[in-house]
């Protein structure tokens, strides 16, 4: 089936494979349409559930990011002379806010697998919050590395926010889904070296803030967003389609009541002869139905699809076994590398690119390396989902997996490729210079958004665990 743009404001319709509870007649077979996963995004519809979620997985991870990310476009000259910071003083609370982020997405797969993606989501907001609050209150060195080091749980948000986009789109569209919640949320990385500077010189040229007191209040624009954004996620999202996270069970146990009921159904199912299937993406399933037509052959075999199809969606509860088992498998593994490499580059030259400009180009000054240095997170909006796109096409032609890892690992080897030629060129030229970045922005950002059409097919049950994030 190709796009309808209908599809972006419509309900979409829902996979049937997924479907988590089922009940079986004698002429059909129904299921509880709000246990599924949906076959399209339906961006512009908020009012839609799935279209909510959508909405707030990537907003949420947009203001995490674009709080996280808040020091860097004001430390090249206001923050550093105003605390008398060394480049050093600077690269080491640079380095102290991405170790927080990595801690906190190791614990937040956990999370995710143990309270559900939306409830892990609004923690790492709130907690996050109270740092972002407090910014205006750094005073030393010591200060800002140790608030820099607790702002950095905010980069733990990408953990919930693709747990919670892979929990409601089927595969055949989460690719996309992914790539677009990522993309638009990452994108709060380079709308903050916009935002923070405009809203600093509006403090200091409309309100006549001095210059230490300007960019302290400024922290209160993200700290409202943030503490907003994850209240309404609360008190307007469901953990999953089926409603309430713990719910699962009840899920599983129905998985499992299903063979008996199914059973009692074989016989007349035999005699009405009658087999359909449901086709949905690469899943097929086939199912007793009166709308097919066809001698109804085995009927154990296709139970047995069914309940494997419908199961493998559903998350374990995390043990120490399974999660090692999650996290010590080759599949797991390799992505976890692939993307270090890549949303790895990424982090990096987010934390150092306007400084970079700065000093290859000194006459852009403060605001004009910032707003340059923002193109290469704004990019994200585009290239990420991209790479999602392109992944999940590539996979609906192909129906291959080596088709989405072969992509992911052309696009590595080209980004590996800008970052050799950056580096030895070094530009002094900022036609070369922009251009350069903008090509490593593609294969970096194309790059992360197609890890993540993959990640659906690694460990479903352990989503949050398996996610190399």
């Amino acid at each position: 089936m190709g796009f309808r743009f209908a599809s972006l404001w419509k309900a979409p319709a829902i996979n049937p494979v997924n479907r988590n509870s089922c009940t079986f007649t004698n002429h059909e077979t129904t299921a509880d349409h709000t246990t599924e996963k949906a076959l399209s995004i339906p961006i512009l519809n908020p009012l839609n559930v799935y279209g909510r979620v959508f909405l707030l997985s990537w907003w949420g991870f947009f203001v995490a990011f674009w709080s996280w990310y808040a020091f860097p476009p004001l430390l090249t000259e206001t923050i550093k002379k105003d605390l008398n910071l060394s480049q050093a003083d600077v690269a080491n609370s640079n380095i102290l806010a991405l170790t927080a982020a990595l801690i906190v997405r190791l614990v937040a797969g956990l999370a995710c697998d143990r309270f559900g993606a939306r409830w892990t989501f609004a923690a790492i907001l709130l907690l996050g919050a109270i740092p972002t609050a407090l910014a205006g209150t750094v005073t030393t060195h010591n200060g800002l590395v140790a608030l820099r080091f607790f702002a950095g749980i905010l980069g733990g948000s990408f953990i919930p926010c693709q747990v919670w986009t892979t929990g409601f789109f089927d595969k055949s569209v989460v690719g996309t889904a992914n790539a677009l919640t990522a993309g638009l949320g990452n994108a709060g990385s380079g709308v903050t070296y916009f935002l923070m500077p405009a809203i600093f010189n509006s403090l200091v040229q409309r309100q006549g803030l001095s210059e230490s007191k300007a960019w302290r209040v400024a922290f209160v624009v993200p700290f409202i967003l943030i503490t907003a954004t994850a209240i309404v996620m609360i008190l307007t999202c469901p953990d999953t389609p089926t409603g309430r996270w713990s719910s699962r069970n009840r899920d599983i146990k129905r998985h499992l009541d299903m063979r008996d009921t199914f059973l009692t159904t074989k016989t007349t199912g035999n005699k009405h002869g009658n087999a359909s299937s449901i086709d949905s993406g690469n899943d097929t399933v086939q199912l007793n139905s009166s709308q097919g037509h066809g001698h109804f052959i085995d009927t154990q075999a296709q139970e047995d699809d069914l309940l494997t199809a419908a199961s493998w969606e559903l998350v374990e509860k995390p043990t120490v076994k399974n999660s090692l088992g999650a996290l010590c498998t080759l599949p797991t593994l390799t992505l976890l590398v692939v993307y270090f490499c890549s949303f790895g580059t990424e982090l990096s030259v987010n934390s150092i690119l306007g400084a970079y400009y700065a000093k290859n180009f000194p006459d852009l000054g403060q605001t004009g390396s910032g707003s340059w240095a923002a193109m290469f997170g704004l990019l994200n909006a585009v290239f990420r989902p991209a790479g999602g796109i392109l992944a999940d096409i590539i996979y609906r032609h192909t129906n291959s997996l080596w088709a989405k890892k072969a992509l992911i690992h052309s696009l590595g080897i080209m980004l590996g490729v800008f970052l050799i030629l950056v580096g030895i060129d070094d530009p002094n030229s900022k036609p070369m210079m922009f251009g350069l970045m903008t090509g490593m922005a593609f294969f970096d950002e194309a790059a992360n958004g197609a890890c993540f059409a993959l990640v659906p097919h690694v460990r479903p049950t352990s989503n949050g665990r398996s996610n190399p994030a």
